[in-house]
């Protein structure tokens, strides 16, 4: 699962107002070199949520983003870079996604997300 999904997901369980950002546990992390688009990380950058995307990357062993973003970074190739690595390029393989409200764990295996809820969740 790559961070552009996780910055677009949340805990839809019933009665969880603050659903978002979810939680990452790491068990296993790939780094999948994918080529680059500018135009497309220039679009997106305002659709991220940015401190979801800083924290999430870090929990995946990631540090190379700035804590703060503004428009005028999308002008320098080093931080397209940074950020088209950090959207595109990891991949958490395994692991767990957790509301971060309610605590519970959503299993990521092999790449996916198991964002199923049960009867009661619902």
């Amino acid at each position: 699962m790559r961070l552009l999904t996780h910055n677009m997901l949340s805990s839809n369980i019933k009665g969880v107002t603050n659903g978002f950002p979810l939680r990452i546990e790491v068990v296993k992390v790939e780094e999948k070199t994918v080529e680059i688009n500018a135009d497309f990380l220039k679009n997106m950058f305002q659709k991220i949520d940015w401190k979801a995307l800083t924290e999430a990357s870090r929990s995946m062993g990631y540090t190379e983003l700035p804590e703060e973003s503004e428009f005028s970074l999308l002008e320098s190739d080093e931080f397209l870079s940074r950020f088209h690595h950090a959207l595109l390029e990891l991949h958490l393989e395994e692991g767990a996604l957790v509301c971060p409200e309610s605590g519970r764990r959503f299993p990521v295996s092999k790449g996916i997300p198991n964002m199923l809820l049960h009867e009661d969740e619902v």
